[in-house]
């Protein structure tokens, strides 16, 4: 069963002027926020980007490594390969329950304060 979408506010958000922007863009809250998105998202894109090079090197150069059979037909190729997609997701989702605990809160308090809410 779907539910309606409430309905638009009715009330109006004053738009911030640029100056406003560049005055919160050089704030330390505004820096805070940044900082909190980039020492969680930089350092796991590097370590995923390098765990996909390493599965594609492996799949390259260690032919003899992936095509151990661990039991049955699934060899060390297939699991890293599966492994590729659980860690996509993973990654997905510790990213989500971070935003909406650290990074949503934060921003929504800046953009109210933009909007005259505060």
């Amino acid at each position: 069963m779907a539910t309606d979408a409430p309905p638009p506010s009715k009330e109006e958000h004053k738009l911030p002027s640029p100056e406003e922007f560049t005055e919160v863009q050089q704030s330390a809250e505004f820096a805070e926020l940044r900082r909190s998105y980039r020492s969680f998202a930089f350092p796991l894109t590097i370590a995923f980007i390098v765990w996909y090079l390493l599965y594609v090197l492996l799949s390259n150069y260690a032919g003899d490594f992936m095509g151990t059979k661990l039991f049955g037909n699934i060899n060390v190729a297939f699991v890293f390969g599966i492994a590729q997609f659980v860690t996509t997701f993973l990654i997905a989702w510790w990213y989500a329950r971070h935003a909406g605990a650290k990074l949503d809160p934060k921003a929504e308090a800046i953009k109210t304060r933009m909007e005259g809410g505060a």
